[in-house]
């Protein structure tokens, strides 16, 4: 029955199985809380639709949905216990995201987290990224195996960035991935909670394009996060679902850093030169309409697609570029504002050789 499929714990389905290799028990751990949320959702939706519609056109569900919730279960407590232990060691937690998908966020995401490796920075990147984890790919680690115990997975390194993304769990890059919204809740929960990302200077999480159930959930699970990127096209069709971006930073509480214009112009392999191909100047017109800085425009160069295909980090293969530079001047305007904030807190960097090199 549904409700004993429900009741089923972690370790009687590791028991009933029995005997896996190490290496694959957290693949089996996710199998579990992927089945525990799906059985939820099922009952949800059934007693949901028994319902009668609540007084002013709302119904059961959309009541609960606006109910402070009530103290969550031990498990519940737990679960937030841990997650709170592990982002305590983050000292700045930046999201990269936009309302539309296509404008070159993840590449965005990528050699930014790979920029910040390089300029001395402990970095990690979380593709949260669901039905089109992609950070893998440009990365060259779609056959990297994940370690560590089943309570406890080990990012896998990149050059010194630590990664986490569902597409290690895939047994195909063709595996289609077709979850419910609470199936995928358990999925990021698990790369929040269970990731051993150790001490960082920056956790980058590359989100899906849109404001919905992963963007929702990242933020809200993560606890205070530091900053948001905004990634848009230049044209007008791209900033106006981007903007939707700011909104939803804005009600959720989450501090914009600033607006990146991606694909702007053609860089020249031979010269140079940057020549207008998609029209417009989107990124400067949302961070001026909606009040936030604009970081910087990255025009289209086809070594990136080269770099990501080949599975490197643009900004270290192709570092002379001006794409490249482009790339390194809006990490170095995302470092600055983690360096000034670490000057003008009253204790200031928390370790003594940092604060030697601030005086």
């Amino acid at each position: 029955s549904l409700e004993r499929v429900s009741a089923t714990t972690q370790e009687e389905i590791m028991g009933a199985l029995g005997g896996l290799p190490s290496e694959v028990r957290h693949c089996a751990l996710l199998a579990a809380d992927t089945l525990k949320a799906a059985c939820e959702d099922c009952s949800s939706r059934s007693k949901t639709a028994a319902e009668p519609a609540c007084p002013g056109g709302r119904s059961g569900q959309d009541v609960e949905a606006a109910r402070p919730h009530a103290a969550g279960t031990g498990r519940e407590e737990e679960e937030r216990r841990q997650i709170e232990a592990r982002m305590s060691r983050v000292r700045r937690k930046v999201v990269v995201l936009s309302g539309k998908g296509g404008v070159g966020k993840s590449t965005v995401a990528v050699n930014l987290a790979a920029s910040l490796v390089m300029s001395g920075k402990r970095v990690g990147l979380l593709d949260a990224d669901i039905h089109g984890p992609s950070v893998t790919t440009m990365l060259g680690l779609e056959n990297s195996p994940v370690g560590g115990t089943p309570e406890e997975l080990n990012p896998v390194d990149s050059n010194g960035l630590k990664v986490m993304s569902l597409a290690f769990f895939l047994r195909s890059p063709d595996d289609a991935v077709i979850w419910r919204g609470p199936m995928k809740m358990a999925a990021i929960k698990q790369f929040i909670k269970d990731v051993a990302w150790g001490d960082l200077d920056f956790l980058i999480v590359d989100l899906p394009p849109g404001t919905g159930d992963e963007p929702l959930s990242v933020v809200q699970l993560m606890g205070k996060v530091d900053g948001a990127i905004v990634v848009t096209t230049p044209q007008k069709v791209a900033a106006v679902e981007v903007r939707k971006s700011v909104t939803f930073c804005r009600q959720l509480g989450v501090p914009v850093l600033g607006v990146v214009e991606n694909m702007s112009g053609f860089a020249c392999p031979q010269c140079g030169k940057i020549t207008s191909i998609l029209k417009g100047a989107a990124g400067k017109d949302i961070a001026r309409d909606m009040c936030v800085p604009f970081l910087g425009s990255i025009p289209i160069d086809p070594q990136v697609a080269d770099a990501s295909d080949s599975g490197l980090a643009f900004v270290r293969s192709s570092a002379s570029s001006r794409t490249a530079e482009a790339m390194r001047k809006i990490t170095g305007l995302i470092a600055a504002i983690d360096d000034s904030q670490a000057a003008t807190s009253p204790q200031g960097p928390a370790d003594p050789d940092e604060r030697e090199k601030k005086r």
